[in-house]
Parts: C-alpha cells; sequence; structure tokens
C-alpha cells in the first residue's frame, strides 16, 4: 500500500530587527557624572506639579544667589516654560539636525537662559515606544560636560516625568544627591510617591543618590500626606496650597516670582525660598521604607 506523503512549504526566513534598532534605543550608559554642584531630582504622579515646583525652586535657589541649571526630561519639553517664555527644542531635536554628530553643536544650540539667570535645558525623550529616556538623559549630561557648561553651576535640578520608575526615567538619580517627591493630599499621588520611593531606594544601592524628602503640593492640608510620611520614614519639606495664582501663572507662562504680588503670593515664594535654603544646606537622607501595593492600598483612607 503506498503511503502518502504531505510536502509542507518551508518556512520563510524572517528577519527581526533589536527592539530599539533605528532608534536612540541603547544599552544604559549615564556617561560622565556632574561635579560640584548640588544636584536634585524631582519625581512624582504625572500632573502633580512637578513643573511648576521645579521652576519656582529654581528661581528661589536663583534668587539666594546660586547659579541653576534646569532638565527637563519629558518628550514634551515643557518643564522650563514659565521661565524662557516658549516651548524650547530638545536635545534631541537639536541633535537629530546633525544627524546626531554632537560636536557640531554649541551651547546656544540646547542652552537657554530664563527668569533671573536659570539655564534651561530641554532633555526631551525619544518618540513614543522606540528608545530609552535614559540615553536621553545620558547624552544631555555629556554635551553639558563637554561645553564645560556644569562648572560654573551650583545647583542642577531634573525634573522628571510623571511617575515612571523604569531604568531610563530614573537616570536622573545616577546623577542626582538628593531625590525629592512632589505629592498631593490623595490616594493616587501618596500611592504613586509609594512606587517612587522604591525605585530611589533601589537607586541608593549603587549609586549616591539618597531620598531628600517629600514635597506637599496643590493641597488644603497634609494630613494624609503626613501619616504616610510618619510611617515610612519620611520628612515633608515644605507644603503648597493650591492656589489660583498658581493656576494663572501657568497660564501666564510666568514664575510666581513673576506674578502680582499679594499676601497669599507672598507666603508660597517664601516658602519656595525657604526651601531652597534647606535643600542647599543640605538635607539629612532619610531612610524610608516603602510599603507593598497591598499594604498601602489597605492603610490609605478612612472608612
Amino acid at each position: 500500500m503506498s503511503s502518502l506523503k504531505t510536502t509542507l512549504p518551508l518556512p520563510k526566513t524572517v528577519y527581526r530587527r533589536e527592539d530599539g534598532e533605528g532608534s536612540v534605543q541603547v544599552k544604559m550608559n549615564t556617561g560622565p557624572k556632574i561635579d560640584g554642584a548640588k544636584v536634585f531630582a524631582i519625581y512624582g504622579k504625572g500632573g502633580i506639579g512637578k513643573s511648576t515646583t521645579s521652576s519656582n525652586l529654581s528661581v528661589a535657589f536663583s534668587k539666594l544667589g546660586h547659579r541653576v541649571l534646569q532638565i527637563g526630561c519629558d518628550p514634551k519639553h515643557d518643564s522650563t516654560f514659565t521661565l524662557t517664555k516658549r516651548l524650547q527644542p530638545t536635545v534631541i531635536d537639536i541633535l537629530e539636525t546633525v544627524d546626531f554628530h554632537a560636536e557640531e553643536l554649541r551651547p546656544e544650540d540646547f542652552v537657554f537662559e530664563g527668569y533671573n539667570g536659570v539655564m534651561c535645558v530641554e532633555a526631551g525623550g525619544p518618540p513614543a515606544g522606540t528608545g530609552c529616556g535614559g540615553y536621553v538623559v545620558g547624552q544631555t549630561v555629556k554635551l553639558l560636560k563637554e561645553h564645560h557648561l556644569l562648572e560654573d553651576t551650583d545647583v542642577v535640578i531634573f525634573d522628571v516625568l510623571g511617575d515612571v520608575v523604569c531604568g531610563g526615567f530614573a537616570a536622573p538619580l545616577q546623577h542626582a544627591d538628593r531625590a525629592l517627591v512632589v505629592t498631593a493630599n490623595d490616594f493616587d499621588s501618596i500611592f504613586a510617591m509609594n512606587r517612587i520611593v522604591a525605585a530611589i531606594q533601589a537607586k541608593a544601592k549603587n549609586y549616591d543618590v539618597r531620598l531628600g524628602g517629600v514635597i506637599a503640593n496643590r493641597s488644603a492640608g497634609t494630613d494624609e500626606i503626613d501619616r504616610f510620611a510618619a510611617h515610612t520614614g519620611l520628612n515633608r519639606l515644605a507644603h503648597f496650597p493650591d492656589l489660583d495664582a498658581i493656576r494663572r501663572s501657568r497660564l501666564k507662562k510666568s514664575t510666581l516670582f513673576e506674578m502680582e504680588p499679594s499676601p497669599e503670593l507672598e507666603a508660597v515664594q517664601n516658602e519656595y525660598l525657604r526651601l531652597a535654603a534647606a535643600l542647599y544646606a543640605g538635607t539629612e537622607p532619610n531612610e524610608a521604607k516603602s510599603m507593598k501595593d497591598r499594604e498601602i492600598f489597605d492603610f490609605l483612607g478612612f472608612e
């Protein structure tokens, strides 16, 4: 009895590209370190007001006589617009115009002076789904070092995208002395803060960064923040209420130090100046211990 053979077609050869090939995604490489300046990385839940906090803190440092550089780490490149009054191009945008030949760039191509002399850089980020934010941070610091722009800087502030705690957007922690977390007095902000604390703890095992404390923002009260902080070993460094003047300052593309004066606004300005002075003098690291997700879920709120 003859047997029937079924001949199957050979599979086609599929040539796969490595994830990130043809984009800016590469293995993590932080490059040169920042020496001399005090470096702060600011994290928090998306939309919590990190850029507002960063920009006004930068101005406060400058009002105290320090030379300040603010680095925005968000593809939206909106960290510094209240300082410079416009959306500045990102380092990645500028590098792309010279086919990523960094040697062709001049400092004025990617560093812009803002209010009261604060120097501003928008590191930006890769297009969505195509790369790693860690590369962008590393390239930005490398450019700043190559052009000797960090030698005359007293304070560097990294304003970091949302509450993403992946290796890429945790890259500023590899350069920072202190990491600060901005939070509101609500469940979602504190839940996100807890995960950020865990990320900072992880980086602190291999790098010099330490948790500096918590900044309460857009909140009338701080009871839930303080309860969480006491439980985990965090310090609250400052409290900024939810004032309409703060909302209007973003719409006017201005820092709070440029707004029409009022007793409420003066109190906020003084709080920023106090915070800047305390941070520059040096804050003790917080030996905080983050909570498991289920634990903090049960901990927050009330019956």
